[in-house]
């Protein structure tokens, strides 16, 4: 008897922070390891990843975590897991490694379990084997995983499209992947952001035609904006831009080691002649590459607008293009961008919403599930709502509703001997706030510190007492930053003083100071009088000291 168990640890009912596990009797498959990016509401955290205990827990089991291509959703929590798995390994393509290799050096990880997949080669995996397709997406080398059970193939789609024009390391093996649907295809996972789209994505990806149109115009510097990792986009500008005499300079070592290894593997056609050093950032026409960070989203174009970066400052004769989708999680910060752009005159280009990333739309979908012909189908990857929708497509397909699985983060489909088996089971699921280096030291009660912080700012209290005769050295120091302008509001300072001071003479006993009792009671009086007076809740700090 065989039994399968699928779920996720991240991936559903949201967008990135993607991790699916396929567990085949004792060994478990993980499909993509991915980050979501922190929103405007997330003070400080730089990004989330899944809780990876199960993982922790059950790591002699892990046969290997398989990312299909080199984008943050699928692969920018492995720096983070590696410090607590060190030993497990990672699947990918070439040009995906390669980009996994530049994240884990930047955040000091060693690791020597990098394997390199190729498309059509079988991974045997003792019971189970790996069989990778390729197929059409953003980067060079994205995969499509299929593992082979005994009771029929799981398959992880990953992200594509179908273009027949996107050819050589970017095109989709459709006869590979109807050879598959000929077979016995158990379950396919499949990809559903884009499920509510009509059509197919293609040709609404491609941005030559905006990217030739902003060059023609425009004779001045032109700063184009874009993910790292978006190699086929980066492919397109440089079409572009060898239709001129132009040159680029390129801001960003990341964004610089990428392309220029796109270049070395022949993923990216280009002179690297034309590519000029930062120093000819202010030359006239010059053509400017600026990438996001995963961290922090816009953060290159933000230092050139606050006017902190040493090489470039930003012009009314300027043009700022921004070539990346904006995300959910980031249109605040996004908006506040385009608008200081806008105050300094620079000319802003943004790609308009008919312009989409490379994910599959509807018919992408129902053609995907035509050519897998799969038993089970599982949407994944996206809000619950494009889950649904996926869902929808696959019953407009004939596929019984019963053997469509629309499963949230941590709900399990368990499968007996390749027959799907209700049950209820969950496995533990949250998420992991990263802030800084330091992984799992935030939580709500910092997010809600923070919170208060940045909406009713802070009171320090700090208050010496003799040790000797238990009386109040000097007077209490009462300091804000964020609540009050002190100048104006002397009168509510010196009140804050004269309640710190009761309280303290309330609490002091002749052998012995409470010195929990008065924290806590000139926290209490001082949020009643400060709210009284300003109906503002700062956040209350005391410090209480004896001195000798």
């Amino acid at each position: 008897m065989s039994k399968i168990r699928i779920f996720a640890l991240g991936g559903q009912n949201e967008i990135g922070k993607n991790m699916y596990i396929v567990e085949v009797d004792e060994n478990i498959y993980v499909f993509e390891a991915g980050l979501k990016y922190a929103d405007d509401k997330l003070l400080g955290v730089d990004y989330i990843i899944p809780n990876y205990d199960y993982l922790k827990e059950n790591k002699n089991r892990i046969k290997g975590i398989f990312i299909t291509h080199g984008h943050d959703q699928q692969m920018g929590a492995l720096s983070d897991i590696l410090i607590d798995i060190p030993d497990v390994k990672i699947y990918g393509g070439r040009f995906t490694l390669e980009i996994i290799k530049q994240d884990l050096e930047e955040s000091g990880i060693k690791c020597a379990n990098l394997i390199e997949v190729k498309a059509h080669k079988k991974i045997d995996l003792g019971e189970e084997s790996i069989f990778p397709i390729q197929v059409s997406h953003s980067l060079p080398d994205s995969y499509l995983y299929v593992l082979n059970t005994r009771d029929g193939g799981i398959i992880f789609t990953g992200n594509y499209i179908f273009d027949p024009s996107m050819m050589g390391p970017y095109s989709t093996d459709i006869g590979k992947l109807a050879y598959i649907g000929k077979q016995n295809v158990l379950c396919l996972m499949n990809e559903s952001m884009y499920a509510e789209k009509s059509g197919y994505t293609s040709p609404s990806h491609r941005a030559s035609s905006i990217i030739r149109e902003t060059i023609d115009e425009n004779e001045g510097r032109i700063f184009f904006n874009i993910f790292e990792t978006q190699i086929y986009r980066i492919q397109e500008l440089f079409n572009e831009i060898s239709k001129t005499n132009r040159n680029v300079v390129i801001m960003g070592k990341s964004l610089e080691n990428i392309i220029l290894k796109g270049i070395e593997f022949g993923y990216i056609d280009f002179d690297k002649e034309r590519i000029k050093t930062i120093s000819h950032v202010n030359d006239e026409g010059i053509l400017v590459i600026i990438s996001n960070e995963r961290e922090k989203p816009y953060s290159s174009l933000k230092r050139i607008l606050r006017n902190s970066d040493k090489f470039v400052t930003l012009k009314e004769t300027d043009t700022v293009v921004i070539l990346s989708p904006i995300y959910e999680s980031s249109e605040i910060t996004a908006t506040k961008v385009f608008n200081k752009i806008s105050k300094v005159g620079s000319k802003l280009v943004i790609l308009s919403k008919k312009y989409l990333s490379p994910h599959s739309s509807s018919e992408d979908i129902m053609l995907m599930i035509n050519l897998m012909k799969p038993k089970y189908y599982m949407p994944v990857n996206g809000e619950y709502r494009h889950q649904v929708e996926n869902a929808t497509l696959a019953e407009r397909l004939n596929i019984p509703r019963e053997n469509i699985l629309l499963k949230l983060n941590g709900e399990v489909a368990t499968f007996i001997d390749g027959n799907f088996v209700e049950n209820d089971e969950k496995i533990p699921i949250e998420d992991i706030l990263i802030d800084g280096k330091t992984v799992g030291d935030i939580g709500d009660l910092v997010l809600k510190d923070r919170e208060m912080l940045s909406d009713s700012g802070i009171v320090i209290v700090d208050v010496n007492i003799d040790k000797e005769d238990r009386t109040i050295i000097n007077k209490p120091n009462v300091v804000t930053k964020g609540f009050i302008y002190v100048k104006e509001n002397i009168d509510i300072i010196k009140e804050a003083e004269n309640i710190v001071t009761e309280v303290i003479k309330e609490n002091v006993k002749e052998n012995y100071i409470d010195y929990n009792k008065i924290k806590i009671t000139i926290r209490e009086r001082l949020g009643k009088y400060f709210y009284k007076e300003t109906e503002s809740k700062p956040m209350i700090i005391i410090v209480v000291q004896e001195v000798q």
